[in-house]
């Protein structure tokens, strides 16, 4: 019989011998790995959730015609006051449409670089919505249904309807959830609008919109792009939001400033219109795995405590071995090899039941008026957190094994039996 498979069977031997013991270390393994992926599974789909509803409805970049007063002010063209100080109040802003000037020929510039996933342009204008004696101010956004779908996720918002319902009738309208359940409206209802011109255009109702944000469904609602620029007078050139999805979120810094300067437009990056949202986000995850990892250390020193426990129980084993013939390298791997023997087993009911939980979460209703999309608790399988999970389980249990079984490498056999 080989040495290592002496080695082997006695190792197997004194977890056996105390079997007690080394269930509950394997159990200390098993629950907090297992606690660990359950827990990063749920905080980071959480996470994941409310990231999407805001960040799955922003674009990478948008750009837009921001109205503001002139910087230079016509009495400062004058010879006359080349050389005086120039005091002017009541500065106001400039004559300017809100229109993006040139969108077109920007979209099309911007639909061949690399870096650009899509484009979807949108037309913006403030409406009242009427319906017998009820008045109420809101915002419709003229969208191409089909971009909107495949870039922002749209469809995940729309309850009622679909937006291929909305693409498929011009004359329809995708009606936010406040203003909806304000107005009594349904599917197949009409609807009057009435512009800052007092243009009247009817419109029905192809489907409901619900953000999850209360402020934005109480005013928002959408129409064909077509739809909306004849509501304004308008012909297809007048665009006031282009919005820009990136294949990598890292670009829309660079990619904002180059549109600046470039274009002489407005343009403000995703990171720059939602800088606290971000700051939010980062604290949660951080937070979160602050607290799984402490939960592995934890249940680390755990497994520790009770293989350095079982070293003095086996004072008289080892000095037996070492009698035997066995030397200080052979004892240490005997110990080394228990801790290993619990990790593998350990980690491996920790993975097991952290997936158990997980679908166990992922299975539970969750409903509430403000996600409608959402039927359960959301619940992250990243495949990463189950790799990091196995691979601490083993580094743990091989560093709480290793240092008890420096102990036993040392010790003397004589004066464990001379004590005898």
């Amino acid at each position: 019989m080989s040495r290592h498979r002496v080695i082997f069977d006695v190792t197997i031997t004194h977890l056996t011998s105390r079997l007690k013991q080394s269930s509950i270390a394997a159990l200390g393994v098993t629950f907090g790995i297992g606690t660990f992926i359950t827990l990063m599974s749920f905080m980071t789909g959480l996470n994941e959730l409310l990231d999407g509803l805001i960040l799955n409805r922003t674009p990478h970049v948008r750009i837009y015609n921001e109205i503001t007063p002139s910087d230079e002010q016509p009495v400062a063209l004058s010879e006359a006051f080349e050389d005086a100080v120039n005091l002017i109040h009541s500065v106001k802003p400039k004559g300017s449409q809100e229109r993006v000037h040139n969108a077109l020929p920007m979209m099309a510039r911007l639909a061949d670089d690399p870096r650009v996933l899509g484009i979807a342009p949108q037309v913006k204008a403030p409406v009242f919505y009427l319906a017998g004696n009820i008045e109420l101010n809101g915002i419709v956004s003229g969208i191409q249904p089909f971009d909107e779908k495949r870039l922002f996720n749209f469809g995940d918002y729309v309850t009622e309807g679909t937006p291929d319902d909305l693409a498929k009738n011009r004359n329809g309208i995708l009606l936010g959830a406040g203003v909806a359940t304000k107005m009594s409206l349904e599917l197949g209802d009409r609807i009057q609008l009435s512009t800052a011109r007092g243009v009247l255009v009817p419109l029905k109702v192809v489907g409901i919109f619900q953000s999850g944000l209360a402020e934005v469904d109480n005013i928002q609602s959408y129409v064909n792009i077509s739809m909306a620029q004849q509501m304004l007078g308008e012909g297809t050139a007048y665009i006031t939001d282009i919005q820009v999805k990136l294949h990598d979120i890292e670009n829309a810094v660079p990619m904002a400033e180059e549109i600046r300067r470039n274009f002489k437009a407005s343009a403000v990056d995703i990171k720059a219109a939602n800088a606290q949202f971000e700051t939010g986000t980062s604290i949660r995850n951080l937070i979160t795995y602050a607290v799984s990892i402490t939960l592995l250390i934890v249940a680390g020193f755990g497994i520790y405590n009770i293989l350095n426990m079982l070293i003095y129980e086996k004072m008289n084993d080892i000095a037996i071995l070492k009698a035997t013939g066995f030397s200080g390298d052979d004892v240490r791997n005997i110990f080394i090899g228990q801790a290993m023997v619990i990790g593998i087993v350990g980690g491996l009911l920790g993975l097991l039941i952290g997936l158990v939980m997980s679908i166990m979460i992922n299975q539970t209703p969750f409903e509430t008026e403000a996600l409608p999309t959402i039927k359960t608790f959301p619940v992250n399988f990243d495949w990463r957190f189950y790799l990091f999970g196995i691979v601490f389980a083993l580094v743990s249990t091989f560093l709480a094994g290793y240092l008890p079984a420096r102990k036993a490498r040392k010790i003397d056999p004589v004066e464990i039996i001379r004590g005898q």
